[in-house]
């Protein structure tokens, strides 16, 4: 009504105007130009700006997908579907005075399936969906971004209602570039202004009583970024933890991806589910789809054993490279690598699974461990353990060449990481800490003096397994590569030796 208002007068304005002799043409093409350039940047029509785009959801959910397609993640699960029951059974929910919810966070890092937990949402509910990212609504034109935002919720609204649906869900991803903390970009207000508008929109401030009720679902892996206005009770009302899976989560992922692909028998999932610490979900998706092209790069129908190892050590470390190094390098990559086993073999017993000096990205040889048992506490021994398999290459060098090459910059940095770790956590003999306090002469100090006990003691390790160590190194110079059953037979044969 107040556009046909305003419409009229303008109008009526333009005609006296021209009656009484005024020329209005400039002003009209002036005009006329800022409404066409608002009206394509809203659209995304301007040249470096973004199409506004949204995906509706077809049966529930893109790709049809279900909380049963979703494994190794079901605290998350069952934390999301308690909170969707609030959606699905508004009468219920509104006779314990349960308010409606508003927003749902999926935190966690990238690729553990918040994607995939928000398609599924859309199907449990049986809701309409769309999904925008955030870098969707930053523009450089002012207010693009908040226009954008009350478009997102109009036609999910409008969606809603065409399905004759009480509910819309709007998954957003990369929400902390939508939602990042205001007052950080000091040279304009666009991405304040932005996040006001969808605070606005989430509040639900409208006096009239919406037939139609917006969830929004978000998904970061910074929640550290996002502002302290977005999750607050009232707008994401719930924070799901969407973390890396453990090892039993490892094994139900793997069988998911696994259960439409030939397997030969010889292939143990479990084996794979424990030398994978760390995987995301779309790691351990990548392991199965790689062992399966190099299952048809080598003409077998089934995938085996040892494509699954071959596709872990891609996936790890990247694709096999062809550069070559010299007899002398490879040497002492072979003495480097077999350094690392012996010590990890010794203060770990059955720990290593495989040693290679295959070149792949920018590691010229490693060690793959084999973890029995995910950890997620370490007590000090345990620290000062994976300091002395990290010492391990480099003092092998020194025993059998006689000094140490660059290749051992990267363990040296992850054995510092571990001791100031062991400082930080009162681990040192400086007792408890504050990390801010702490001076950096007394944090050298001591991290120095952890690393001088580690290469102490694995000098006195390597020391007395030489023999195995020149054998060790001799074959992987050879070969390429060393099984951790071979390098156990040797160590049990050597100690029978000296028994």
């Amino acid at each position: 009504m107040i556009r046909e208002i305003l419409a009229g007068v303008m109008a009526a304005a333009i005609v006296f105007a021209s009656l009484n002799g005024l020329n209005l043409w400039p002003l009209l093409v002036v005009a006329a130009g800022l409404v066409a350039v608002r009206y394509l940047a809203v659209e995304g029509r301007v040249p470096g700006s973004r199409r506004f785009e949204v995906v509706q959801s077809e049966g529930g959910g893109p790709a049809s997908i279900t909380f049963d397609d979703i494994g190794g993640q079901e605290m998350a699960k069952r934390e999301l579907i308690e909170a969707l029951d609030f959606v699905r059974q508004p009468e219920r929910a509104r006779r314990l005075g349960i308010r409606p919810l508003r927003g749902i966070l999926l935190a966690g890092p990238p690729g553990t399936g918040k994607t995939m937990m928000a398609r599924a949402a859309a199907g449990y509910t049986d809701a309409a969906f769309l999904v925008a990212s955030g870098s969707q609504f930053v523009e450089m034109y002012a207010g693009v971004g908040a226009q954008r935002v009350r478009e997102l919720f109009r036609r999910a609204r409008q969606l809603a209602r065409q399905r004759k649906s009480r509910t819309a869900i709007i998954f957003i991803d990369e929400l902390e570039v939508l939602g990042g903390q205001r007052g950080r970009h000091t040279s304009h207000l666009e991405y304040d202004q932005t996040l006001n508008q969808l605070l606005v929109e989430m509040d639900g401030m409208s006096s009239r009583v919406e037939d139609v009720q917006v969830l929004v679902i978000g998904a970061t892996n910074r929640v550290d970024l996002l502002d302290s206005a977005l999750m607050r009770p009232g707008r994401f009302d719930r924070v799901v933890r969407v973390d890396l899976p453990d090892r039993e989560a490892r094994l139900q992922i793997l069988r998911l991806h696994a259960r439409n692909r030939p397997l030969a028998e010889d292939v143990d999932l479990d084996a794979i589910a424990r030398e994978t610490f760390g995987f995301s979900g779309a790691h351990l998706e990548a392991v199965i789809n790689e062992a399966a092209i190099a299952a048809l790069r080598a003409g077998r129908d089934r995938i085996g054993a040892a494509d699954l190892r071959e596709a872990v050590d891609k996936v790890m470390l990247g694709e096999r490279l062809d550069r070559r190094p010299t007899p002398e390098e490879m040497h002492r990559v072979a003495v480097h690598e077999a350094g690392h086993a012996l010590v990890a073999e010794m203060l770990r017993p059955g720990s290593v699974a495989q040693v290679t000096v295959t070149s792949r990205g920018q590691a010229l040889g490693y060690v793959r461990q084999a973890e029995v048992d995910d950890r997620y506490l370490y007590t000090a021994r345990q620290l000062e353990d994976q300091i002395a398999v990290a010492l391990g290459g480099a003092v092998a060098e020194d025993l059998e060449l006689g000094g140490r090459s660059t290749g051992a910059t990267s363990d040296f940095e992850k054995a510092a990481d571990l001791a100031r770790r062991m400082v930080y956590a009162g681990m040192s003999p400086l007792g408890v800490v504050s990390r801010e306090h702490l001076p950096a002469r007394l944090l050298h100090e001591a991290v120095a003096a952890i690393l001088s006990a580690q290469e102490s003691r694995v000098r006195q390790l390597l020391g007395r397994q030489r023999d195995v160590l020149a054998r060790a190194a001799s074959v992987l110079a050879e070969m390429e590569r060393l099984s951790g059953d071979e390098l156990r037979a040797w160590l049990r044969g050597e100690l029978a030796q000296s028994a």
